[in-house]
């Protein structure tokens, strides 16, 4: 089914998003996986050529654009690259919306030249090693000093983690607020208390580096204070849903470019005297994943349109994480499937995939999350 969600400017800036990955991303991904960290030059290369701060203003270095296509581009041809180590989403899609929407005018000159040119790098700080999507268990405390705050606890697999300038925490601020009790306190790189810990070795997204965070009694200016006080948890309500649609959009994405790479293995790949593409049973699952693929994908470009008409419902959303990350998951096990003792082999890309992917259906709210949302919407 032809696709009718981009224009000739959409697809323009996609050639530069190639050419971008073939010459500062793909040649040196097997070194950052080794290293479990991106080279730091790479932020500057993509803010150089104008891929950081898309929906940020011009003044500030940034694209000048709310047209969400412009990031399902990016998000879709690094997804095919198997670039997963420049985290490029999380840094536009995720953290740049508290930035650009929350930030007061004196915080906006201060930080969005940096994020936009890539000098500095950014991180989200929700989740703790004893909390994860349930924000009411947050304890990570920040206590009201007068003309600071005074920051302490610790949180865990924060991507960007080891290389970010710039964290935007959830902490405490009113001990009995519950979820209504937790504020946006902006931390700085070099500030006394914060300590990074491991660089967490996950099973995939090798070069995506994933930290352990610490503070301890960090001081944090009050002018560091993004948004409202005790506001965090409508503020992280309402830049869900984008983040959502942000991993749903990766997902179809990685499914469809799977797909591609299996259906050309089959027709070359040869078992008992004719390509496995000859056999019923692979057809057969060559064309359910193509029909739910199909599916998926005219969803999830209906989601991107709402989302541009700001209309997308945090309920869309979820159904567009939930289903398309599930997809994706089991997409990559029949494609694995269908590759034989090649496909668990680390150089062929759908081992990469199979491992890379698997985070999907977790991080940005669990499947499990996203039904409990999409189904007290439908009986509460």
């Amino acid at each position: 089914m032809q696709r009718d969600l981009f224009t000739d400017e959409h697809e323009a800036f996609r050639e530069t998003v190639r050419t971008f990955l073939a010459k500062e991303v793909v040649p040196h991904h097997e070194r950052w996986e080794r290293a479990g960290v991106v080279d730091r030059s790479a932020w500057l290369a993509a803010g150089r050529q104008g891929l950081l701060g898309l929906a940020v203003p011009e003044e500030y270095g940034g694209g000048g654009t709310a047209d969400f296509r412009y990031p399902v581009v990016l998000a879709e041809e690094f997804t095919k690259a198997g670039a997963s180590g420049l985290a490029i989403g999380l840094h536009n899609d995720i953290v740049g919306p508290y930035l650009a929407n929350l930030a007061t005018e004196e915080q906006t000159r201060r930080w969005l030249p940096g994020f936009c040119s890539g000098e500095t790098v950014t991180a989200i700080a929700m989740t703790e090693p004893g909390a994860g999507s349930d924000l009411q268990g947050i304890r990570t405390t920040a206590t009201d000093r007068g003309d600071h705050w005074v920051l302490n606890g610790s949180k865990t697999f924060i991507s960007n983690g080891i290389l970010a300038d710039l964290v935007v925490v959830v902490a405490r601020t009113t001990p009995e607020g519950g979820a209504k009790g937790l504020s946006l306190l902006v931390v700085e790189r070099g500030t006394p208390g914060f300590e990074r810990g491991r660089n967490l070795d996950k099973i995939g997204q090798k070069a995506q580096d994933t930290a352990e965070l610490f503070f301890d009694e960090v001081v944090v200016p009050k002018e560091n204070l993004l948004g409202e006080l005790d506001g965090a948890f409508v503020h992280l309500m309402t830049n869900l849903a984008q983040e959502r649609l942000t991993i749903a959009v990766s997902a179809i994405a990685a499914a469809e470019h799977l797909l591609e790479l299996t259906t050309a293995y089959v027709r070359e790949r040869e078992a008992f005297g004719k390509p496995l593409g000859r056999l019923q049973h692979v057809r057969f699952e060559i064309a359910e994943m193509a029909t739910e693929c199909a599916v998926t994908r005219t969803f999830v470009d209906r989601c991107v349109t709402e989302h541009n008409r700001w209309a997308l419902t945090p309920v869309d959303a979820s159904m567009a994480k939930w289903w398309a990350t599930e997809l994706q998951k089991r997409v990559a096990d029949r494609c694995l499937q269908l590759h034989g003792g090649y496909g668990y082999m680390a150089e062929f890309p759908v081992a990469k995939a199979f491992l890379d992917g698997r985070i999907q259906t977790i991080y940005g709210g669990t499947t499990e999350i996203m039904k409990e949302i999409i189904g007290r919407s439908l009986l509460n």
